[in-house]
């Protein structure tokens, strides 16, 4: 509320500004802190102590000029490189700041760059613009100031979110006159980095309006289907959610940078006691032979003594003898990481054809670490995955559609050769929609009235929203891709879904034209897991159609139905071992008037105050029982090529893989079994749910009491007494373990586990385990799970991601891949390597990471020796001209005796090498060489071999008793995994085998989870229909399943007969509490 315009502006000037700044430097602060990072390299910090020693003329034999020049062109160079990495980050920040944003000045809108956005300002946003900041929703285009955005940049999902803005704010509208008078004032949380909260409150017209979550627009989301809409900034800049998730730009250094700068320092030390030694040696030669040359060799003014003139000869040798650090093995390192950074953006089998994208090195000082990770923690949505869901198979009475057979009966392998079903007597079909078994569509034109109410059920069944731009252009908006897939596949089998009303749903089955009243919707949620629509079809009849998790609608059969149910449990578990994402169908026919007194129950029950979901839920349980079953679907959520080999090739080189992901639970465990990561036969994979600080860690000290609990029965089995006091060390036990365990933590839960009283206990509990799956996690969440692997392991991890939500863990890891994906370049302009898919991660690692970590080993240990051989010369030397720090080579020919020895040794090794196993000079030289073919010769001999095989042996046997004794008496860590691994597998390989043995139906019916509770309430209310269109999101949920639930349900269901029959809404409370409590149980085991 301000008073003017002019005092608006320079209020709202002291808040944080728009632009935003992911760059290290600027031009002023460039020099210094730069200067500063590089001199955290102990050999640049040495070699400028040795500049300031060369500029003093009583100890220095050297000229400065030797040791200035390389130490400024290494600066230089890295320098350099720096500032060119910093550049396009500048001009990535550039390009983002100056993006152009409508902002309402004086009553008019005006184009602003986004840099000069302020908190306060009003800002139009129109369809399929970046929101510029996080902004309170005031009006939309759509009614009741509804609005969908996408937040793929925030949490990685793809499918749309709806957001409305406050009642009385909506009817603001686009008048620009209103809006310009809008004096409202907002007091709310300070900036913070939680993406789903937000507490704040509205003031106007004397009024007190509470502001959440569902009233913001964050910065990084996009405005979808909306034709415009209006927001006030509420924060700007660094202070938006998606800044305060981003981590700061961190100097990285490799553990060989860091190995070097311990060598340095104990070379150093080294060339101190060399230079100790010498001084000693020239105050004694001064006192006990020096003062004979006196007479004719005058001492300067200066020196006083032999003792100070040693002295001045320890600094003087601490300068001759440098070179055994010189400053040319940075100047060689950096060449060679260079170059092998040229070698990944040259690597044609990383290059990613379909988008011209090759792989790009973005850094060059990792490159030998990519040889040592042992961490990778990977989002999931983009970069797993391609986040595109295709309706795969499907079973329908018993019987299977989607595979192909020959001719002779046998499964074929669908391939890009596999001819597709021929959907063209549909005019309304989706073009890009394929399918291969051409039996279903044989079945939907000879009339089989199971198979048209299945498709008519997926037709019906869902909260799709359509939109026709053209005629016959269908457009389909879902709250999530599986969704959205299965309305496509009714779409092309002949049941289209063409438009829904708030009382209506309009269908095109078979080219006929048939509406259907809608008379309820009840809502999916967590508990429930299912969805059902009731109704009136044209002639009349009352149907309820419901799709849900197997587990839960088998549950709601009616008994006739045990041997479809039993046909269909065993399609649903071959659809699952697939990887492929289930669900059942069922319907049911509804008599007229208990229908009418059901409706009035409902009604009486949505309008009480008090208990009022118990009674809707009892009452949507009463009319979901006795139903009959159609079948089952399974959607594919596509994998990237290649993403399961790559991920087992990994596994096998010992690097361990955690999926971080914003996602549901059950979205990620699909994943999470469809690339290998989670499979059935697993000793176990631990949930933990835990909602307070102590559910958390109990359920995490149950997990690993379990996983330690079958680890030392093992180490009792192997009767190995003396050997149990090596269990005591975690690291080792953690090899050692030969079961299988996965664990899975939702966000919610993970907040509190990376408290300081149990982030240790989560991160030995999740050690213990080959799989880790986080989902729900925010961008900051993933990166302090990074920074806790850091902290307390010690290992090198690497962080690989493809969305503005993977920026944090990207920046934190030791090393950051960014993929070049459906969400944007900011992962890319983050990262130290891109690439376009995930299956190059293997290549970067085994290959590139492989060859630069062991060429660099192998470089640097030639290159210490070669300087300890050179510079001992002037040690030794020093005992022959009586301690007086002269040189013993000339300096002006130090670099060409470098390249003379190091390039003539080569030619002179292969001249040889190639002269003596030729002919020819045999021939040239004949009288020379009077002894031809006598090396060939003696090779026959046998003595001859038994002299080389004595030799080896004396040579060898001496070493390898030491080293036997050694890894005997003094094993070390890997001594001891190997020796713990072996000794499980010979004493228990067939307990182990049975104990893996689980349930088959751990995956299924995850797509029953991708509704989000009330969208049901939001179609049938028509507050979004003005434009036909909804974009709700998707919950979380858990899948439950067993290997022999139906036998037990139908157990239940012979008990049950018996009893007495109980009123419609608390037997049916009652049978949802027992239902439910199964599930519950299952979380916590």
């Amino acid at each position: 509320n301000f008073s003017s315009p002019i005092f608006y502006r320079f209020f709202s000037s002291l808040f944080q500004d728009n632009r935003i700044r992911t760059s290290k430097y600027n031009i002023f602060t460039f020099l210094p802190i730069n200067l500063f990072e590089q001199f955290q390299r102990v050999a640049n910090a040495y070699f400028l102590f040795l500049l300031i020693l060369q500029l003093i003329p009583q100890i220095s034999s050297l000229s400065w000029f030797t040791t200035i020049v390389p130490l400024v062109l290494v600066l230089t160079i890295t320098a350099v490189k720096d500032a060119t990495d910093d550049y396009f980050r500048h001009k990535s920040d550039q390009q983002v700041n100056s993006r152009q944003s409508q902002v309402l000045i004086n009553g008019k809108l005006q184009n602003e760059k986004w840099m000069n956005v302020r908190v306060g300002d009003i800002i139009k946003l129109e369809n399929n613009q970046f929101v510029a900041a996080d902004l309170l929703l005031l009006s939309s285009s759509e009614p009741y100031g509804l609005c969908y955005v996408e937040t793929a940049e925030l949490d990685g999902e793809t499918n749309l979110k709806v957001r409305q803005a406050l009642t009385v704010t909506s009817e603001l509208g686009m008048d620009m006159s209103k809006l310009a008078d809008f004096d409202g004032e907002v007091v709310c949380e300070p900036p913070n980095n939680k993406l789903d909260r937000f507490v704040g409150t509205l003031y106007w017209k004397d009024s007190r309006y509470p502001l959440d979550n569902e009233k913001l627009l964050l910065r990084g989301c996009v405005l979808r289907n909306t034709e415009w809409c209006f927001g006030m900034v509420i924060f700007a800049g660094p202070q938006t959610k998606l800044m305060q998730n981003c981590g700061r730009t961190a100097f990285k250094r490799t553990s060989i940078e860091r190995l070097m700068n311990t060598l340095v320092l104990w070379i150093f030390g080294f060339l101190l006691c060399m230079g100790i030694i010498l001084a000693i040696g020239n105050s004694i030669w001064e006192e006990k032979v020096g003062k004979n040359f006196r007479d004719y060799l005058v001492w300067e003014d200066v020196l006083s003594n032999s003792v100070f003139s040693g002295f001045l000869t320890f600094w003087s040798y601490i300068i001759i003898l440098n070179t055994v650090v010189p400053i040319s093995l940075y100047v060689s390192v950096e060449v060679i990481r260079l170059g092998h950074s040229y070698f990944i953006n040259w690597d044609r089998k990383m290059y990613y054809g379909q988008r011209d994208m090759p792989a790009e090195a973005r850094t060059t000082t990792l490159n030998e670490e990519l040889g040592q990770v042992e961490y990778i923690f990977s989002d999931k949505t983009g970069t797993l995955t391609q986040n595109i869901m295709v309706f795969n198979k499907c079973s329908i009475n018993g019987k299977t559609y989607g595979d192909v057979y020959d001719e002779f009966g046998h499964k074929v392998e669908i391939s890009e050769k596999t001819p597709c079903v021929d959907f063209s007597f549909n005019p309304l079909r989706d073009k890009k929609f394929h399918f291969y078994d051409h039996s279903l569509v044989e079945a939907i034109k000879l009339g089989d009235p199971m198979v048209e109410e299945f498709f008519r059920l997926l037709a019906l069944c869902h909260t799709v929203m359509s939109e026709e731009k053209n005629e016959g252009e269908l457009v389909y908006q879902a709250q999530s891709p599986d969704e959205g897939a299965l309305v496509t596949a009714a779409r092309n089998f002949g049941f289209v879904f063409r438009a829904r009303t708030p009382e209506t749903i309009t269908l095109y089955e078979m080219g006929k034209h048939v509406t259907y009243q809608l008379l309820a919707i009840l809502d999916f949620n967590n508990v429930r897991k299912r969805m059902s629509v009731i109704v009136r079809n044209p002639v009349g009849q009352i149907k309820l159609y419901s799709k849900g998790a197997d587990t839960i609608l088998f549950d709601r059969l009616d008994p006739t139905n045990d041997d479809l149910m039993y046909t269909t449990s065993e399609h649903l578990n071959e659809f699952a071992g697939e990887g492929l994402r289930t669900l059942a169908l069922a319907y049911k026919d509804l008599d007229e008037e208990y229908f009418a007194d059901w409706m009035k129950r409902l009604h009486i029950a949505s309008t009480t105050l008090e208990n009022r979901e118990e009674l809707l839920a009892s009452l949507y349980e009463e009319i979901e029982q006795d139903m009959m079953l159609l079948g089952a679907t399974a959607i594919e959520d596509k994998l990237q090529e290649g993403v399961a080999e790559t991920i087992a090739c990994l596994t096998l080189s010992s690097i361990k893989i955690w999926v971080l992901t914003g996602d549901k639970l059950e979205t990620a465990m699909n994943i999470g079994y469809s690339c290998n990561m989670l499979r059935d036969d697993m000793n176990e994979v631990f949930i933990i749910t835990g909602h307070t600080v102590l559910e958390v860690q109990q359920q995490l000290r149950r997990a690993k009491e379990q996983i330690l609990g079958s680890g030392r029965e093992t180490a009792n089995c192997s009767k190995d007494a003396e050997k149990t006091e090596q269990y005591r060390n975690d690291s080792v036990f953690e090899e050692t373990i030969t079961s299988e365990y996965a664990l899975i933590i939702n966000g919610h839960s993970l907040a509190h586990a990376l408290e300081a009283d149990l982030e240790c206990l989560l991160l030995d509990t999740a050690c213990l385990c080959k799989t880790v799956v986080c989902c729900r996690v925010t961008p900051l969440q993933k990166a302090q799970v990074v920074e806790l692997v850091k902290k307390y392991k010690r290992a090198v991890t690497l962080a690989i991601g493809d969305g503005a939500n993977d920026v944090s863990m990207i920046k934190t890891a030791h090393i950051g891949v960014g993929i070049s994906g459906q969400e944007g370049m900011q992962a890319v302009l983050a990262s130290d390597y891109s690439f376009a898919q995930f299956r190059y991660l293997q290549r970067l690692l085994l290959v590139h990471g492989r060859w630069s970590y062991y060429r660099m080993c192998r470089f640097l240990c030639y290159f210490f020796y070669k300087n300890f051989a050179f510079t001992l010369v002037h040690f030794w030397f020093g005992f022959f001209c009586g301690f007086s720090a002269q040189i013993g080579l000339d300096t002006n020919y130090w670099t060409a005796v470098n390249h003379f020895y190091i390039w003539g040794s080569l030619t002179v090794y292969f001249s040889i090498l190639f002269a003596m196993h030729s002919d020819g000079i045999f021939r040239i030289f004949p009288s020379h060489f009077p002894f031809i073919g006598t090396a060939r010769n003696s090779l026959t001999q046998t003595s001859v071999w038994l002299v080389i095989l004595l030799t080896a042996v004396i040579c060898v046997m001496p070493v390898v008793a030491i080293r036997f004794l050694r890894t005997d008496l003094y094993p070390t860590l890997s001594d001891k995994v190997r020796h713990m691994q072996q000794a499980s597998r010979k004493q228990r390989p067939q307990e182990q085998n049975l104990k893996r043995v689980r349930r088959t139906s751990s995956r299924r019916s995850a797509y029953a989870f991708s509704h989000q509770e009330g969208y049901g309430e939001l179609i049938t209310s028509g507050k979004n229909m003005k434009a036909a269109r909804l974009f709700p999101a998707p919950p979380t949920g858990r899948i439950p399943g067993s290997s022999s639930w139906i036998e037990s349900l139908l157990k239940k269901r012979t008990e049950m007969a018996s009893g007495a029959a109980v009123g419609p809404l608390n037997g049916s409370a009652e049978r949802s509490k027992s239902e439910n409590t199964p599930v519950q149980q299952q979380h916590i085991d």
